[in-house]
């Protein structure tokens, strides 16, 4: 059986509270928390997008895991579809996508740091070495297969090796990523994981996607996806240097097409004002793809519906801002934020 992300996502809510993850509740006063949340300054002001408006990053997750998946996220970025993407430095279209960047400059292209291998059949190690972090591998030398598994056996330390690993690989092949990203979330289910990414970060100057969580309602969103965001967590996110997101969301699924795209929409009306990241995972439809995973459809579809004209009326409708990391970065220098 291949499983798909949102099976590994369901198998991360409950390892992470079988392992007794702390969580925190901190409602507060109803009342005050939303006096306080309505003169709170979102990054979108504050890098200077419109006030009260939704500025949006439509990402694609999971270049160079493969070439269908490479061939989609190209297009994309170049008909203007959406504004980001990330490769996968250990898999095996990675160089292809990193090429791609280094002739495209004025495109925004990651690193999606990977420390897990999901599929069945589709799989690859680290990129720096079984015997330099035995605990990122299982029996058969390849990245574990969920996030679980990573917290259960590799350490911050390694964690952090395959990091700077990931980010040499691409600057050797002559290319400084734009931003760092967690695939599958792993970097963000312990604290020490965050503080591995967030210093490679700022060492290497390259901007993570660190999510705010100064808004109560932030972070209880993601303790109740089942992430150990406490105190410490916080306090981390909140001394981090470098631009945040308010908001980090990732494209719905749709039993059709047409309900796909109708649950895309209500995800965008239902988002607050401010900076947030919706990710995606396009590919090209291939027989091939289709032997990697199950959710093959899902992927087809999101490579399918932004270049849809009646999503791109509907984006011009409800007035949305567009933006990328690049940007980003610009506007966080000009204001010396």
């Amino acid at each position: 059986m291949k499983l798909n992300k949102i099976e590994y996502f369901f198998a991360l809510l409950s390892a992470i509270m079988m392992l007794g993850a702390v969580l925190f509740s901190c409602k507060g006063s109803s009342k005050k928390s939303e006096e306080k949340q309505a003169t709170r300054e979102t990054w979108a002001e504050k890098l200077g997008y419109p006030e009260g408006r939704k500025v949006l990053i439509l990402h694609a997750d999971d270049a160079g895991m493969c070439i269908e998946a490479n061939e989609a996220v190209k297009e994309m970025l170049e008909k203007n579809w959406i504004q980001s993407t990330a490769v996968m430095a250990p898999c095996p279209a990675a160089e292809d996508m990193i090429q791609w960047a280094k002739d495209h400059p004025e495109e925004d292209v990651g690193l999606h740091l990977t420390h897990t291998s999901e599929w069945e059949t589709w799989r690859w190690g680290p990129v720096s070495g079984t015997e330099e972090v035995p605990g990122l591998v299982d029996s058969e030398g390849k990245l574990w297969h969920n996030v679980p598994q990573v917290v259960q056996n590799a350490s911050a330390e390694e964690v952090e090796k395959e990091i700077r690993a990931q980010i040499e690989k691409a600057i050797e092949l002559g290319y400084k990523p734009d931003h760092i990203d967690t695939h599958m979330g792993t970097l963000y289910a312990t604290p020490e994981y965050v503080k591995a990414f967030f210093r490679v970060a700022e060492e290497y100057e390259i901007p993570a996607n660190a999510i705010d969580l100064s808004d109560p309602r932030v972070a209880d969103k993601y303790r109740e996806q089942g992430y150990p965001i406490n105190e410490e967590v916080i306090q981390l996110i909140e001394n981090y240097p470098m631009p945040k997101v308010d908001n980090f969301t990732s494209a719905p699924h749709g039993s059709t097409y047409e309900e796909k795209v109708d649950n895309f929409k209500q995800l965008v009306q239902k988002l607050r004002p401010g900076l947030t990241e919706i990710i995606f995972h396009p590919s090209e439809e291939t027989d091939n793809l289709k032997e990697i995973t199950n959710s093959w459809q899902q992927r087809v579809w999101e490579k399918k519906m932004f270049g849809d004209p009646e999503l791109q009326q509907f984006f011009d409708e409800e007035e949305i801002v567009f933006t990328n990391w690049k940007e980003i970065m610009e506007r966080f220098r000009e204001r010396n934020l």
